[in-house]
């Protein structure tokens, strides 16, 4: 039961600290879906061995989570909840690019380079949706997804989806108690009782979504809700979105690494 509730207080205490009031949070919040949008839109333009050209990348959240004062263990937990899939993801290249060169007296196959860009790439961007969810209320995100001509539809799944998880771990949660009330010589849920308890828990889910809509209609909530005004945008936003924009794009089209190396070749 206690793990339970830890983890619905940590599903929401990422959105928590987006109450701070910090120069990142202070941001307009079109600004911050901008550059959020426009850095992961630049990370995955990458071929699948430009490895080193990713690397510079990681000056977005190595500036904005101490800017937003966003805790590194906070985020790193849930930055490795990705990981699981991007190795699984990258598994193949390992196996079937066996091509391989050498860095001096060590030889490195394209599928691991690749399996590295994988997982890099991966954790760039998971990190950069954090930190936006971090710095941006969820009603100002969704606000702006109206205001961006997002199809109310895919605004209301996003919502909704997002609001209802916390439901659904509260409903397993009580019946999680009266399972173990009935059985107090089992630590979890037998494997006999495993369907129906899904089933049961689909259900009442169900059940108490459709209570709490009517409970947000009662209170004047409707599938097609008017975006909510939002402070204007002031020169110190613009400021902030063509900083990140154009350093995106100069990593992008210029190879630092490369003229950074060539450089101190010539200074040798």
């Amino acid at each position: 039961m206690v793990d339970i509730r830890g983890k619905i207080s940590a599903i929401y205490s990422l959105e928590q600290l987006a109450e701070n009031d910090t120069v990142i949070h202070r941001l307009h919040p079109m600004s911050k879906l901008v550059t959020s949008f426009v850095f992961i839109a630049t990370v995955m333009s990458f071929g699948r061995y430009e490895f080193g050209r990713l690397i510079p990348f990681i000056f977005y959240p190595a500036i904005l989570m101490p800017l937003s004062e966003t805790p590194f263990a906070m985020l790193f937990k849930r930055v490795l909840i990705a990981a699981p899939f991007c190795v699984f993801m990258g598994l193949s290249n390992l196996l079937l690019d066996r091509a391989a060169y050498k860095v001096g007296d060590v030889t490195i196959t394209l599928g691991f380079v690749s399996f590295g860009v994988i997982i890099y790439r991966t954790l760039l961007c998971v990190t950069a949706i954090l930190l936006l969810i971090a710095v941006t209320p969820f009603s100002e995100l969704t606000t702006q997804f109206r205001k961006l001509k997002i199809p109310n539809i895919f605004v209301i799944m996003f919502e909704m989806t997002y609001r209802y998880i916390g439901v659904l771990f509260s409903e397993a949660a009580s019946m999680r108690i009266a399972y173990a009330l009935r059985n107090a010589k089992t630590t979890g849920v037998n494997i006999r009782h495993a369907g129906s308890f899904v089933g049961c828990l689909l259900l009442r889910s169900f059940d108490r979504a459709e209570r709490i809509f009517a409970a947000m209609k009662c209170r004047g909530y409707t599938l097609r809700s008017a975006p909510r005004k939002s402070r204007g945008v002031r020169v110190c936003d613009v400021f902030y979105t063509a900083i990140v924009c154009g350093l995106c794009a100069l990593l992008r089209f210029v190879d630092i690494g490369a003229r950074f190396a060539a450089f101190a070749e010539r200074l040798l």
